[in-house]
């Protein structure tokens, strides 16, 4: 019985996680006495309980038992081979008297379908960056931005894919529970650890100071519609824009259409109510509603737990899925307004192919950045096999999301009379605060940021505290003065630079250079080439995708 009580593999051995997981449960004298060990179904000769099995079944326990003898070695090609180890969900604790227990992972419970993975994916991609696909078409050309919304698009999902299978290309490590800091770790050591962090705080940052910037931008346009109703202010007079009841505006008329002034510089005279009242000197988008989400939002995010916050994720599907309609709705009561001039620009109407395309790929690259966290949200797939599959569905949804969105506001934005330059980094801005429907959207999407917000906030003390101090709340000191940075940069920005387009794209091609082109491309590099599988064509591709990423925010300062 000294040899049954043994394990199957030993600590080192990269079977064992999956094998403890679905014995702890156990009681410790059924453990005393018997072994994990895999049972096919045609060796089960009972459907009962406690199950009994064939000689066969006994004959391949011994097989398996034979393999962990010879751990043992120091020579690692004595380990075990894949296809002997049992898989969690296949194992039995089986007893030299003939008997086995179906053992259940506690962990498969928590295993979710395919299109539950699909929709969380799409659900996590999806952000803010929506609202800036039409602009970045208008910047780009109309032809020109589809082309490289699905060239972005299967590009970044390639990366996608290299990052999603780059744990399991590490011989002899037990790697079921890393992430991709993990893998760059590995192979770069702490240059790997920490420049990974430090590219993921950007893009955490990023979002969280858009947030800021588009909470200010909701909370000021919904505080003046709710003014205007009740004081019967109409604000048509003092708007450019169309009449009619779906009514479209400009809200930098003057500027030169060729330039990108009205993206980057805020007229004060839009940021306030026409009246000249007391109101309209106490809110203003950039000079006190920034301020008055300090009050709200820093408390909230010096919470220990962002746990309460989680539970309203389901609003961003629903913003998004408003939106979609709402989108739907504009278009089918607008009408569609498109002329097509290649390389010309006319007065109403961009040309199909403009130099200020990089805009959109800085803008497409955060839009479908997910690679920091796509290992972790594959870990709940229940069929691990579909892996591949499910991210290219996702993908593919996105996408098509993005692409809808885009291509709807901008052939519906009415030219003439107005010009497609007028069209906003935030495609809402276009739509007076007078306008119920944007109003509802506006209100929604405030209160969804309003939850997600401390939640990315988390997730950056989370990766900031653990890697300097090894405790994710060391004091609150620690975390008040890491909210009060970030904080801070989300006021500066909404109010001195408050344009989320270009806030988008430049935090975009920071973070996409690391994590989705260099360090992606170079450790597919190293993996074959430790592998002697790695050819000319494949070297010259995945460095042509390093040269693209470095291209892509070198352009961004240009622009």
């Amino acid at each position: 019985m000294e040899d049954d009580s043994r394990p199957l593999l030993p600590s080192e051995q990269a079977g064992e996680s999956s094998l403890r997981g679905s014995t702890d449960s156990l009681d410790i004298k059924v453990k005393s006495s018997c072994r994990p060990f895999y049972v096919e179904p045609r060796y089960i000769v009972a459907d009962d309980p406690q199950e009994r099995v064939s000689a066969e079944a006994a004959i391949l326990n011994s097989r398996v038992h034979y393999y962990s003898k010879l751990t043992g070695s120091s020579d690692r090609l004595l380990s075990p081979p894949n296809h002997v180890i049992p898989g969690p969900e296949d194992i039995y604790i089986y007893s030299p008297l003939g008997t086995a227990f179906k053992v259940t992972s506690s962990d498969q419970s928590l295993k979710n379908p395919s299109i539950i993975t699909i929709f969380a994916i799409w659900n996590t991609m999806m952000g803010t960056s929506i609202l800036s696909i039409p602009w970045g078409i208008k910047q780009a050309g109309f032809t020109m931005g589809i082309l490289i919304l699905i060239f972005t698009g299967l590009l970044l999902l390639y990366c996608c894919y290299i990052v999603l299978k780059s744990p399991k290309s590490i011989p002899y490590l037990d790697t079921s529970d890393w992430e991709f800091p993990d893998v760059c770790r590995y192979y770069f050591g702490k240059f790997g650890q920490w420049s990974s962090l430090f590219f993921s705080m950007v893009s955490l940052i990023g979002a969280m100071v858009v947030y800021w910037v588009l909470m200010s931008n909701f909370l000021f346009n919904s505080g003046q519609f709710i003014y205007n109703y009740a004081h019967n202010v109409n604000m048509s007079d003092h708007e450019f824009g169309t009449n009619g009841s779906d009514r479209v505006i400009c809200p930098f008329p003057n500027s030169h259409p060729d330039s990108n002034a009205s993206s980057l510089f805020v007229d004060q005279n839009a940021n306030n109510s026409s009246d000249g009242t007391a109101f309209a000197h106490w809110w203003s988008k950039t000079h006190t509603v920034p301020l008055y989400l300090i009050v709200l939002l820093l408390p909230l995010l010096c919470f220990r737990s962002a746990s309460f916050f989680a539970r309203f994720t389901f609003l961003g599907t629903i913003s998004v899925i408003y939106l979609i309609t709402l989108v739907s709705y504009k278009a089918f009561c607008i009408g569609f307004h498109l002329e097509f001039h290649w390389f010309d620009h006319t007065h109403f109407f961009v040309p199909e192919f403009r130099l200020q395309f990089p805009q959109l790929t800085g803008v497409l690259t955060l839009a479908f950045f997910i690679h920091n966290c796509i290992i972790t949200l594959m870990k709940s797939n229940k069929h691990q096999e579909n892996n591949v599959r499910d991210l290219s569905v996702a993908y593919l949804l996105v996408g098509l999301t993005y692409l809808y969105v885009g291509v709807l506001i901008f052939s519906a934005f009415p030219s003439p009379p107005l010009t497609k330059e007028c069209i906003e980094p935030n495609f809402l801005d276009n739509f007076p605060s007078s306008d119920v429907l944007v109003f509802v959207a506006r209100a929604f999407l405030l209160f969804q940021m309003i939850t997600v917000y401390p939640l990315l906030g988390y997730l950056v003390r989370v990766q900031v505290m653990s890697q300097f101090f090894g405790n994710i709340y060391p004091s609150f000191c620690h975390v008040f003065l890491l909210n009060t940075v970030i904080v801070g940069a989300g006021v500066l920005m909404a109010t001195f630079y408050p344009n989320i387009g270009s806030i988008i794209r430049f935090s975009g091609a920071t973070c996409g250079l690391a994590l989705v082109f260099v360090f992606p491309s170079l450790i597919h590099m190293i993996s074959l080439h430790r592998q002697q599988k790695l050819t000319w064509p494949s070297a010259v591709f995945h460095s042509f995708l390093i040269l693209l990423g470095i291209a892509n925010l070198v352009a961004q300062f240009f622009m």
